[in-house]
């Protein structure tokens, strides 16, 4: 592994993914290890129009006794290349590799015995479909799902217009843009240059998104569909949603403490479909990102993390 761009404490390593039509794929896992050996790891998926960026968040866990690892999916943050197109996949499932590769280098390269798999947002769906495909191998021990990103959050008129468009050109022209996505408001309030504490990267996380693409949004909703059947994921599962959201507008422009990208009442009617045994929380006061959320909601969110994890999770 080499440094990695969060400075000290911080290694990466890029994975190669073989080639696609745009040409080659890489995928870059991110890790911080713990001072005291531990055989407890936690694997990071984000979201998106996102990377990992999050450090309180490794630092959170680290102290609770793991060691951080996180995926930049192909085309995202450190794995996006010149001549990709941000944040692009025709199926979900094109994500299974590296995230078969980073299980492989947590459990049997560094030997841990444990491993939580924490999904944010279009992570938390890949997630829990990864998961699902992977049961009864033994190679998590747990879900953490914040915000998963399990319904269009459009009203069911305009999801099905949305996904019937999204079928429509993904045949012929798979890349062509929609008039979708998320609202500049929720990067603002998140970003430390506008209304937010938080830094990140605007090349790999900018506060006017990226453009949402057919196939993107067609492979998104297969995957949503999938879920809203049932899945027979066989680890305990975590799913953590804010109380409200907000559809930002040019009347309603506060989005504090709530989420302002996805719709929380899909997160908790399809939270059941997803496994066994599943525990919701709902947080008040928490953003979209709820570990990005104001206090007090965010020791909210860790609070309940930890209370979990001590619960449902081997001890190391």
């Amino acid at each position: 592994m080499t440094a990695d761009v969060l400075g000290p404490g911080y290694e990466a390593i890029e994975l190669p993914m073989g080639r696609d039509a745009e040409g080659d794929v890489v995928a870059t896992l991110v890790r911080r290890r713990r001072t005291d050996p531990s055989r407890r790891a936690v694997l990071y998926l984000h979201g998106f129009v996102d990377y990992f960026f999050q450090k309180h968040l490794a630092d959170f866990y680290v102290d609770l006794g793991f060691d951080f690892y996180a995926l930049d999916l192909r085309k995202y943050g450190r794995s996006l290349r010149p001549h990709q197109t941000a944040n692009y996949i025709e199926s979900l499932s094109d994500y299974f590799p590296e995230i078969d590769e980073a299980v492989r280098i947590v459990r049997d390269v560094d030997g841990h015995d444990t491993l939580l798999l924490n999904g944010h947002s279009t992570g938390g769906l890949i997630a829990a479909l990864w998961a699902d495909r992977a049961k009864g191998r033994g190679l998590v021990d747990g879900l953490f799902l914040n915000s998963p990103f399990v319904d269009l959050a459009e009203p069911l008129v305009l999801r099905k217009v949305g996904a019937g468009l999204a079928r429509a050109l993904r045949p012929r022209f798979p890349k062509a843009k929609l008039p979708a996505g998320v609202s500049d408001r929720y990067p603002r309030s998140i970003h430390r240059d506008h209304e937010g504490e938080w830094e990140f990267d605007l090349e790999w996380k900018p506060i006017l998104g990226f453009p949402v693409r057919a196939a993107w949004l067609a492979a998104v909703r297969r995957g949503q569909l999938r879920l809203h059947k049932g899945l027979d994921v066989d680890v305990p599962v975590l799913v953590m949603a804010s109380t409200r959201s907000v559809r930002p507008t040019r009347k309603v422009l506060d989005v504090t403490g709530a989420d302002a990208v996805l719709d929380v009442e899909h997160m908790a009617r399809w939270a059941p479909r997803i496994g066994r045994h599943v525990t919701l929380v709902r947080v008040d006061g928490g953003l979209h990102d709820l570990v990005l959320s104001a206090e007090p909601a965010r020791t909210r969110v860790f609070d309940e993390l930890t209370r979990w994890t001590n619960g449902y999770l081997p001890a190391g």
